[in-house]
């Protein structure tokens, strides 16, 4: 059996995401495919891929490079290098709840139509892995091991780019964080401060920060819209964002609204991680707001170059920020090389 290429008596062991509790009372279910659903094999060889540097052309680079756990599955750097040295543009985004992402619209602007078709890009980005997928195919098909777990996930021992980035799918789909103090507070285990609370107030304010349109509410336990931006950071964009995708003038300088979970470990921030600190993010919208033809009407105290948080507000904001972080995501070692 286990040298067939094609097993018709063989079935993978279905591994439905274990959903936490707070999702299942607050949101829709996950977007699982019908033609790749979760399993324990795929997600074992998802995992192993996603560590793995036989991706890359040189063997030097895992998806891991940019995305480390311990980072919440980004990187530490404004933007990132590939295997030739060559640094982009781009932040690296955090890779989290990713099965909620209901628009099935993926990196910063929007250019990849689902998880699956999120994975195949990297891999040949001059960039990034700069490979291409013929010959990762063919390595892994040569590799003493992943023909094997190929056939364990999928029922057969013929590897295609497509069956790769399925099982890469379906272990980003497992990365889930759900176990913030917030989260805690929510179910009634945790007690927040008075400073939180009031963070909280001020993140839930219209006359205040008003943050709520974009990046959700304790009701919206993803806290992000997964919706496409221009959040005033640039009067002229030289990274024209969803517009460069959509061809449309009105997307320019859009981006997606990344999730406000783990900000204590996914500096620095924004699309081309322009600002190290939490203080700095709290201060661009306080008063740092740039107008453009494009500015999103969410924005709605742009003639006043911001919000103009009080000194204590912005503190009391950022301490209920930083009590959305997970740590026990960040540590978790199931997803961990």
């Amino acid at each position: 059996m286990s040298c067939s290429s094609e097993d018709t008596g063989y079935e993978p062991t279905a591994q439905p995401l274990d959903i936490p509790a707070i999702f299942l009372d607050n949101i829709i279910p996950p977007v699982i495919p019908n033609d790749n659903p979760q399993t324990v094999e795929g997600i074992a060889l998802g995992k192993k891929l996603f560590f793995d540097r036989i991706l890359s052309a040189n063997g030097t680079q895992a998806c891991a490079s940019c995305h480390s756990p311990q980072n919440a599955f980004t990187d530490n750097t404004p933007t990132s290098s590939g295997v030739d040295g060559i640094f982009g543009t781009r932040n690296s985004m955090p890779l989290f709840n990713l099965a909620w992402n209901y628009n099935e619209r993926f990196n910063w602007d929007g250019t990849a139509f689902s998880l699956e078709r999120q994975a195949e890009e990297p891999v040949e980005n001059p960039i990034e892995l700069h490979s291409n997928w013929e010959a990762v195919v063919g390595r892994l098909q040569q590799h003493p091991e992943y023909p094997e777990l190929f056939r364990l996930a999928f029922k057969t021992s013929t590897i295609t780019k497509e069956l790769t980035t399925k099982a890469i799918a379906q272990f980003e789909r497992t990365l889930i964080s759900a176990n913030s103090k917030f989260d805690r507070y929510s179910v009634g285990q945790a007690t927040l401060t008075l400073q939180e609370l009031n963070g909280l107030d001020v993140f839930l304010r219209e006359d205040k920060g008003d943050c709520f349109h974009c990046h959700g509410n304790p009701n919206n336990p993803l806290w992000t819209d997964n919706d496409f931006h221009n959040n005033g950071l640039d009067s002229n964009f030289s990274d024209l964002g969803l517009g460069e995708v959509t061809g449309d003038p009105n997307d320019n300088g859009k981006f997606k609204s990344p999730s406000l979970r783990n900000l204590a470990y996914t500096a620095p921030y924004m699309h081309d991680g322009r600002f190290t600190t939490l203080d700095e993010v709290i201060n661009h919208y306080s008063e740092g707001l740039q107008n453009s033809s494009t500015i999103d009407p969410l924005m709605k105290k742009i003639n006043e170059g911001g919000v103009q948080l009080t000194s204590q507000e912005k503190e009391d904001l950022k301490a209920f920020l930083l009590t959305l972080s997970d740590p026990s995501f960040v540590s978790n070692q199931d997803f961990n090389d």
